[in-house]
């Protein structure tokens, strides 16, 4: 219990004194993770908006495996990156590897399905109060699409704070791709493991309460954002 009590009066004395290899790492997390949630929302919210208005042959199999691929273990994610990314794999000649770039691929691919299979029960809902509307209106698949998207924002704000919650917190896959270099490709989750190996429980406790306040001040953030725009309309 003294050590527990010693560490955390340590941790909190290097985010008082903003201690530089803290805030290193910090920074490069977010930027990491806001980028491939950027990414995956990108790629996913459109995609279950399209699922939930398209249909096609083979559209129950493409759904069932987009929620398959929420499971997907991150390590074999970073694994099959690795190697595509290495010199012997087909994208190698890019450099790519342990790099930040490598760890914001491999959690685009954690992401984009997580963010994809919530948009898409969620605009599946709207889609069926929307339907007869939209079909009277001749409106075409494209203006579906962003019907769907604008109006269900709040719903897709709650997509995106998942893959976020999933990115922030990832360290296996980034771990294989990022190699965890010091002043390079170290974020939160890859510190954290590395510090508590070392017995160095002061910045692996501070690097845990920086982890948890950020996560908690985007989806503070997120939620007044929203809030803020539903009272604006009234």
């Amino acid at each position: 219990m003294d050590d527990l009590i010693a560490g955390l009066a340590a941790a909190f004395r290097l985010i008082v004194t903003a201690d530089p290899e803290l805030i290193e790492i910090s920074i490069r997390s977010l930027q990491v993770t806001l980028t491939a949630v950027a990414i995956g929302c990108l790629l996913g919210l459109p995609l279950g908006a399209w699922l939930a208005v398209r249909r096609f042959r083979w559209r129950r199999g493409v759904i069932a495996t987009l929620n398959a691929l929420i499971g997907l273990p991150p390590v074999v994610v970073g694994l099959v990156v690795y190697l595509m990314l290495s010199r012997s794999g087909p994208f190698g000649v890019l450099g790519l590897l342990f790099t930040p770039t490598a760890m914001i691929i491999a959690q685009v691919i954690i992401v984009t399905p997580l963010v994809a299979s919530i948009a898409h029960q969620a605009m599946r809902e709207l889609w069926a109060e929307y339907h007869d509307l939209l079909i009277s209106m001749n409106a075409t698949k494209t203006q579906r699409i962003l019907t769907l998207l604008i109006d269900g924002r709040r719903a897709l704000l709650l997509a995106a704070l998942a893959g976020f919650g999933r990115a922030i917190g990832e360290v296996g896959a980034i771990m294989i791709v990022g190699g965890n270099i010091d002043g390079a490709t170290r974020v939160l989750t890859t510190a954290i493991a590395l510090e508590t190996g070392r017995g160095d429980f002061a910045l692996a406790l501070g690097l845990g309460i920086v982890l948890i306040v950020l996560s908690l001040l985007i989806s503070g953030a997120s939620h007044w954002a929203m809030r803020t725009e539903r009272q604006g309309r009234w």
